[in-house]
């Protein structure tokens, strides 16, 4: 084996704590712990460092599946927020997933996170289509029902321009970024009926079937697409 691609400590975690968020949005199973059933706990910097990758999709089962979450996971999601801030020099982009950290904590029941002040997110409005649709797919996991914020209003006045950002990523086989524009279309209203958006999850599903965070996205604008339709 060529130990130069071998994945990294944080990168295995990642791996598997995703896959396990996978497993829990296809299972419901309200009473299983996605941080337990990867290995991870508050002790475990490296998983901490995961879960501040995976952001507030660590409760996207509670959120989907409408039960509240195990309390193991909001302790170790507590742990990310207050172990890996946003720098000064931090991107826009990771400012907004921190704050939908926070944001999720602060929508669970049992939390006791504050409610924090959104970020700017004027950065977005004059973004072109492709580096918007980028960002987007960076900031897929606040791409939720009922949880309304600056950047989920620029993706409703950009539906078009997130369309073919989609249909661009697929082209260019970034199935990652195509799950992650896929997972904000699910959740909009207006998108042109010629996408085919089902079928091109399909395909991004199936070729990105190695990436767990790929089946994660691509799950989650199923089940969205399902509570719409119901």
């Amino acid at each position: 084996m060529d130990q130069s691609h071998a994945p990294s400590p944080l990168e295995g975690a990642v791996h598997d704590l995703a896959t396990e968020v996978v497993l829990a949005l296809r299972s419901g199973d309200h009473l299983a712990t996605v941080c337990g059933a990867a290995g991870i706990d508050e002790d475990n910097r490296t998983g901490i460092a995961a879960v501040r990758v995976i952001g507030a999709d660590l409760l996207l089962p509670s959120v989907l599946h409408g039960h509240h979450p195990h309390p193991g996971d909001i302790a170790v999601l507590h742990r990310a927020v207050r172990e890996f801030p946003p720098r000064p020099d931090a991107s826009d982009a990771a400012v907004w997933s921190h704050w939908g950290m926070m944001s999720a904590l602060h929508r669970t029941a049992s939390a006791t996170a504050p409610g924090a002040d959104e970020p700017n997110a004027a950065w977005l409005e004059g973004a072109p289509w492709q580096a918007f649709t980028h960002q987007l797919s960076v900031l897929a996991p606040l791409a939720v029902p009922a949880a309304s914020s600056a950047v989920h209003r620029a993706a409703t006045h950009r539906v078009v321009d997130l369309s073919r950002g989609f249909v661009r990523a697929v082209r260019r086989r970034n199935w990652l970024q195509a799950a992650g524009a896929g997972r904000w279309l699910a959740a909009l209203e207006g998108r042109p009926d010629s996408l085919g958006l089902d079928r091109g999850l399909d395909f991004v599903e199936l070729m990105g079937g190695t990436d767990p965070r790929v089946a994660l996205h691509v799950r989650a604008a199923r089940l969205m697409a399902e509570g719409r339709a119901r």
